[in-house]
């Protein structure tokens, strides 16, 4: 829960654009006066219509790992009734416990949650991340660079056995094997520090006819399958809906998740179906609709699930 680096990247502003923002707020049901966790500010898209709903009698608290990104939502929710850390979602109940004199809740439960699973636009636009194939910086992919190794660093130590497991459960890689030995074999004697480095050892290891049928980069599932190791975040989503958000938030209220690959959603489903804690409000996952998914691509894998706390 440090404080936010002041560096925004080359921009000064948030060029992303919130995914299924109406229907998240529709489902949230939000009144004047409730208390909302924002577990994954970002640009601040889905809290500035949050605050809209909940007004100056409310209180909305945003965390996210990336010191960027909470510049970015500090630009956009200048109120006195928002505040925000950088930390990661799992670790809510320390947030709550730890607020500032004038947000202090004491032992009050919150209203809604709402995390947002995907990677912004600011991310992929930052070229000194790493989080886009073109980029020709460090092949970072971590959120918070205070935390853990980069990217790089990973590849370069772990063995060939432990790689092709890494893309196989993050990526649900099926050239897992193949990737990993020409990551290996690269390595050896050239090192692999940036996206493009990645994508080209990535490309050359995939048969031919698969890279040109396939409508995604041939890389696509190894960034994943990487920034998903690098944060840890199968492990955070986990511990959030398993401990971290049934232990603040109140019975009777809401919880809201926007995932972005199968990974993601089936453990969301699984713990929305089999923990009784929980009752399920979106027997389908809520997909974007059309005209969202033409003006914004990033919208077309996106799935909401909502449940209440019974």
């Amino acid at each position: 829960m440090s404080s936010p680096e002041s560096n925004t990247g080359e921009h000064d502003r948030s060029i992303h654009q919130p995914v299924l923002l109406r229907e998240t707020i529709d489902h949230l049901d939000l009144h004047p006066g409730q208390i909302v966790v924002d577990g994954t500010v970002g640009g601040g898209g889905h809290s500035q219509a949050i605050l809209e709903q909940i007004g100056p009698s409310g209180l909305l608290i945003g965390c996210d790992r990336d010191a960027m990104m909470l510049n970015f939502a500090r630009l956009k929710l200048d109120q006195p009734n928002c505040h925000l850390v950088q930390t990661s979602y799992a670790q809510i109940p320390e947030v709550l416990a730890a607020l500032p004199p004038a947000f202090e809740l004491g032992s009050q439960p919150v209203d809604r949650i709402l995390l947002d699973l995907g990677l912004s636009s600011d991310q992929l636009q930052d070229d000194s991340r790493g989080f886009s194939f073109e980029s020709t910086g460090s092949l970072d992919l971590r959120f918070d660079r205070s935390e853990g190794i980069p990217a790089w660093q990973m590849i370069a130590e772990m063995n060939e056995q432990d790689l092709v497991a890494s893309l196989q459960q993050g990526g649900e890689e099926r050239f897992a094997t193949a990737i990993a030995s020409a990551i290996v074999n690269r390595r050896q004697h050239q090192p692999i520090k940036s996206s493009q480095d990645l994508c080209e050892t990535v490309t050359a290891a995939i048969p031919s006819h698969i890279r040109r049928d396939s409508r995604k980069h041939p890389a696509t599932r190894v960034f994943q399958a990487l920034r998903i190791a690098v944060n840890r975040e199968l492990d955070q989503l986990k511990t959030a809906l398993e401990s971290a958000i049934p232990d603040v938030l109140k019975p009777g209220g809401r919880l809201a998740v926007i995932s972005f690959h199968s990974l993601e959603d089936r453990i969301v489903k699984r713990a929305f179906r089999s923990d009784q804690q929980w009752e399920e409000l979106t027997k389908k996952p809520v997909e974007a609709m059309p005209i969202e998914r033409r003006m914004n691509p990033r919208s077309r894998t996106a799935k909401l699930r909502v449940a209440r706390k019974r």
